[in-house]
């Protein structure tokens, strides 16, 4: 479905001539500039016209002017993604602002997603009928009722006056030829211009998106590396030590190596308190089994010593005191 597409997606990649000749054709208007839909109002009736019924036009708003206007408009678009279950996410505060690249890539979802419905918008949808219940509807219309008649009426001008020159050609030519050069006005020149701009709008645009992505992530690390648990870890101090950097040089982050280093050699050398009350105690069991030890032999060479006299008594007292050691 057109609601998990992805951006690498190749409706994404639809240029803006291709997206402004579907939303003229389908619903007779005559926008110019894809940023010129920021009011929500034709995204409205696009739905309108993949799902015809669904979208209550009479709320649209297609006068709308300001950005609460406008919300208002794709507060009513919402509404119809929440009855179709479309999980497409609306960027409403960047596309009120009216900025080409994201009401670019917003149409060019639009025009996918309309495409993937019922193999496209029906034949029968009559974008004028339906548009005239909205506000601004019936202005709209005749924008683009009236753009399209002039361009028809130019085209079928053109064609006497073509004749006629043709004629005031074979009577002058020369005289012809400059008058023909000097009212042509130079639209080659400013349309030229106009895609250039168009083109540097959605460069800087996009050069915006990517610095906003980064620095959210920078301003993520700030956020971890201020919390009171490892606020006072070397390696914290280390990432913010390349974090707050002022210049743009290479031995901020050899700097940051040594410190973590230096930390790594001093937790070696210095062993933990535990570690040393374990050899403490290992010491004091080792000393104590050498006075054993000891002890055992002394008493040994003291029995070897004493004399048969003294062992004979010795055994006769424990016969008297009645030992279970003697046995009669």
């Amino acid at each position: 479905m057109a609601t998990k597409i992805g951006m690498m997606d190749s409706a994404y990649f639809v240029g803006r001539s291709e997206i402004l000749s579907w939303i003229n054709s389908t619903l007779h208007l005559n926008l110019s500039k894809v940023e010129e839909a920021c009011s929500g109002a034709v995204h409205c009736q696009l739905m309108d016209a993949a799902h015809p019924g669904m979208v209550p036009m009479h709320k649209v708003n297609f006068d709308a002017k300001s950005e609460y206007e406008m919300i208002q408009n794709f507060k009513v678009l919402q509404d119809v993604f929440n009855k179709l279950k479309i999980t497409k996410h609306i960027e409403v505060s960047k596309l009120v602002k009216g900025r080409p690249l994201d009401n670019l890539e917003f149409m060019q979802w639009m025009k996918r997603y309309c495409d993937s419905v019922n193999g496209g918008v029906s034949q029968s949808y009559n974008a004028l009928e339906r548009r005239e219940t909205s506000k601004g509807g019936k202005e709209a219309s005749k924008k683009g009722t009236t753009s399209h008649s002039s361009a028809k009426g130019s085209t079928a001008a053109s064609r006497p006056q073509v004749s006629q020159n043709a004629r005031k050609n074979e009577a002058s030519a020369n005289s012809g030829n400059q008058a023909a050069h000097v009212s042509q006005p130079p639209s080659h020149g400013i349309t030229a211009y106009d895609e250039q701009i168009t083109t540097l709008k959605l460069s800087i645009d996009s050069l915006e998106k990517e610095r906003d992505f980064y620095f959210a992530k920078l301003r993520d690390i700030e956020i971890l590396c201020q919390s009171p648990e490892i606020e006072n870890l070397p390696v914290v101090g280390a990432i913010r030590k390349i974090l707050y950097a002022v210049d743009d040089d290479a031995s901020v982050v050899a700097e940051a190596q040594v410190m973590l280093s230096a930390h790594q050699k001093e937790t070696i050398s210095h062993s933990s308190p535990i570690s040393e009350v374990l050899s403490d105690e290992k010491l004091s069991l080792d000393t104590q089994k050498r006075k054993n030890i000891i002890n055992l032999d002394v008493d040994v060479a003291g029995i070897t010593t004493l004399s048969p006299r003294q062992r004979v008594t010795d055994a006769s007292d424990v016969h008297c005191s009645g030992s279970p050691l003697m046995t009669y």
